[in-house]
């Protein structure tokens, strides 16, 4: 079943936060962490692993090893793929009709079937206790109605799985907040950005779809298509909105969520 949902920035701030709104939003991460500690696995939706335009990737490879950090921060770690459910998730998505691939690297199984991970995982990982993970990756160039639909079968997949699944989103918003910044200032950012904290906060989260194009393409995301997946996955369920913080200590935001399910 699906627990629960965290949606995660994955800025390096939030490890050592520089401001009171950055300390907030990591006191949310952590509470993530705590919330889900009694999980079995997680699935992790990155936007900075595999990058495909039309196809949506689950990765089989059994270790998840720390490789790439940002702006030099290292990170280290190793992690296990729960590979019973990701192969599960990949051949019923694909039965599905779903465009999704599979992904492994050196070897099928064992010890020499490794992936790296990148700052979009690792820092999420922080905050969550150390345990089994599907990473997935998400793809730009495929209808909002394709996302959505992959992630009602996700949440199909998770329900009937015999786990307990908590859903991570890496994802941080707006990159266009600091004219000093590496993508300069774009009004739409901000726009953005506060228009995703009032969908979270007022549990409006069906109006994602209502988002114009231009203005997800001028704000600069990394947020959108993960959050359209994550909204097909909690239609299977009602979900409660237990915290949500919002930071943007640089030139992009960052927002914390926690979605617990109703019982």
């Amino acid at each position: 079943m699906l627990a629960g949902v965290g949606l995660m920035p994955h800025g390096n701030p939030v490890l050592e936060p520089p401001d009171e709104d950055t300390r907030r939003l990591a006191d949310v991460l952590k509470k993530i962490g705590r919330t889900f500690a009694g999980v079995d696995s997680y699935v992790l939706i990155s936007p900075h692993n595999a990058r495909m335009s039309e196809h949506l990737g689950v990765i089989l490879a059994e270790n998840l090893v720390s490789w790439l950090g940002f702006e030099g921060k290292v990170i280290p770690g190793e992690w296990k793929t729960d590979r019973e459910l990701a192969e599960k998730i990949y051949r019923e998505e694909k039965d599905a009709g779903m465009p999704v691939v599979d992904l492994n690297f050196a070897s099928l199984s064992g010890e020499y079937s490794r992936w790296p991970l990148s700052w979009g995982e690792l820092i999420p990982l922080q905050f969550l206790e150390r345990k089994p993970l599907v990473l997935m990756t998400p793809a730009r160039n495929l209808s909002r109605e394709m996302l959505v639909k992959f992630g009602e079968t996700l949440g199909d997949i998770i329900e009937v799985s015999g786990k307990k699944v908590a859903l991570i989103i890496s994802a941080d918003h707006g990159h266009a907040h600091d004219e000093k910044g590496p993508y300069g200032y774009r009004k739409e950012s901000e726009t953005y950005d506060r228009l995703i904290m009032e969908l979270i906060n007022e549990n409006r989260l069906e109006e994602l779809l209502k988002i114009p194009e231009e203005l997800v393409r001028n704000a600069l995301v990394d947020s959108y298509w993960q959050m359209l997946i994550m909204l097909g996955a909690m239609r299977n369920a009602e979900f409660e909105l237990k915290d949500s913080a919002y930071a943007c200590p640089t030139y992009f935001g960052m927002a914390g969520a926690l979605w617990v399910r109703k019982v």
